[in-house]
């Protein structure tokens, strides 16, 4: 414990070391000198303790007292010395923050979760890194633990934050977030496997035959986590697993990937490890004249504050990083007492916000009664194989979404599809007629009768009657 002997003269005399004892202190305006907290005690009537335990928000102080110090405060525009209190105390009431240098929504968001737990009791001294690399991250613990930080919070999204975080040593309390739900070290992190489920097992029970995924980088742990409830949810239900796409979180992956996916014969629902690779690729479906949700339900992750103003508004997982601020300030604050042991590992619940980028697929295309195909290819509606030329069939179904008839009384409509010179003509529903169009920078071509189901009609590819449809 500081004696009076450890204080700064300004806490025991209210003088400060150099400034001669004559000098005049004035209010805001006509002072000649920084006021102290013997200053403010003169001019309230008081010792410099009483002073001192208004500060502090002791119980201890009369009402008319504590009224009085405070007048003089505001007189003197009384500022209390960090340094000062720091001497006295053993304490700088700051943490230290480890980011990297991004703009990505996840850690931006965790940064903003903790300063905003912190904001009535510490200051925040942040270091933003370039890379999360071992050399970096430790270099930079040295700096705030150089800062007298009293413990430091590391977002650590990375497998390499992760191991670089094992060689710290275990006296300085530190906590991790984001860094998954599996890293031994104390850390609070969403529980990402629960939310990919969650918007797995959300696109399965509107009747999808199965969920392709749209993944994160794999040296983040986050992505690692959403691929594995992903997965874990489509082997529960029996529900084929497609390749995993893997994007780098932009939008641009995003688009790039929706290429791939919207030529493939079988997609009908997918779910993104987040809602800017989303974005992207409900995009490139609509440049392949693919609607959603009524062709391809598309699930994102994040729930980002633009996701309700998507076209259309995004079904998407939400992460409260708020919580997690609290929780891992919480967790540090438990460290920094001793009270509490390396290791334990939270989990904040994600929520699954339903808007309208998922609905249930087409008759054509919806699964079968439960354990109809489970186990049993050959047992499975039939669907049709890319071809050899780079365009492929239509599953079978009459009436299904993008038929090429329009609604309303007879006539035709015509238009080319973006960035190609096709053009296409349809019956209204119920009457006969063709449709033909290209597909963006293809010069396939699609045929298809425009008459409602039963109609006469041809199709490639598919069975029965109705329409037919061919895209490159």
């Amino acid at each position: 414990m500081a004696s009076a002997a450890d204080a700064p003269p300004e806490l025991v005399t209210g003088v400060q070391e150099g400034q001669p004892a004559g000098d005049t202190v004035g209010g805001a305006g006509g002072m000649s000198r920084p006021p102290v907290m013997a200053d403010v005690a003169r001019l309230a009537g008081v010792s410099h303790q009483t002073v001192s335990r208004v500060l502090n928000d002791h119980p201890n102080v009369r009402a008319h007292t504590r009224e009085k110090v405070l007048a003089a405060i505001r007189e003197l525009a009384y500022r209390p010395n960090a340094a000062a209190r720091t001497l006295v105390t053993r304490r700088t009431h700051t943490l230290g923050v480890i980011s990297f240098d991004t703009t990505l929504y996840g850690p931006a968001s965790m940064l903003y979760g903790i300063e905003r737990a912190a904001h009535d009791t510490y200051f925040v001294s942040i270091a933003s890194l370039p890379a999360l690399d071992r050399r970096s991250v430790l270099d930079a613990v040295d700096r705030l633990v150089g800062q007298g930080v009293e413990g430091i919070i590391v977002i650590a999204p990375q497998n390499s934050a992760v191991a670089a975080l094992a060689h710290v040593p275990k006296e300085v309390p530190l906590i991790a977030v984001g860094c998954g739900t599996r890293a031994t070290l104390t850390s609070v992190a969403i529980d990402n496997a629960a939310g990919a489920a969650s918007a797995t097992r959300y696109l399965l029970d509107l009747g999808h035959r199965t969920v392709h995924h749209v993944a994160g980088p794999g040296s983040w742990l986050d992505a690692q986590e959403r691929i594995d409830g992903w997965r874990a949810t489509l082997a529960e239900d029996g529900a084929p697993e497609p390749p995993v796409l893997t994007g780098d979180w932009s939008a641009t992956s995003g688009y790039e990937l929706g290429h791939r996916l919207a030529i493939l014969p079988d997609v009908t629902a997918v779910f993104c490890a987040n809602d800017t690779m989303a974005l992207g690729v409900v995009r490139a479906l609509a440049e392949h004249d693919m609607r959603v949700p009524a062709d391809v339900s598309v699930v994102g992750f994040d729930d980002v504050p633009e996701a309700g103003y998507y076209l259309p508004p995004l079904t998407t997982v939400r992460q409260d990083f708020g919580e997690v601020g609290r929780r891992a300030l919480g967790a540090l604050i438990e460290r920094m007492s001793g009270g509490g042991e390396p290791g334990p590992r939270l989990r904040v619940a994600p929520e699954l916000v339903v808007r309208n980028s998922a609905a249930r697929p087409a008759a054509s295309a919806a699964r079968p009664p439960a354990g109809a195909y489970r186990g049993q290819a050959s047992a499975r509606p039939a669907t049709a194989e890319p071809k050899s030329d780079g365009t492929r069939a239509r599953r079978s179904g009459a009436g299904a979404p993008g038929a090429g008839a329009t609604p309303g009384t007879g006539g035709t409509r015509t238009g080319t599809t973006p960035g190609t010179g096709g053009t296409r003509t349809g019956a209204t529903p119920g009457a006969g007629g063709t449709r033909t169009g290209a597909t963006p920078g293809a010069g396939g071509t699609r045929t298809g009768a425009g008459g409602a189901p039963g109609a006469g009609g041809t199709r490639t590819g598919g069975a029965s009657s109705g329409r037919s449809r061919k895209r490159s």
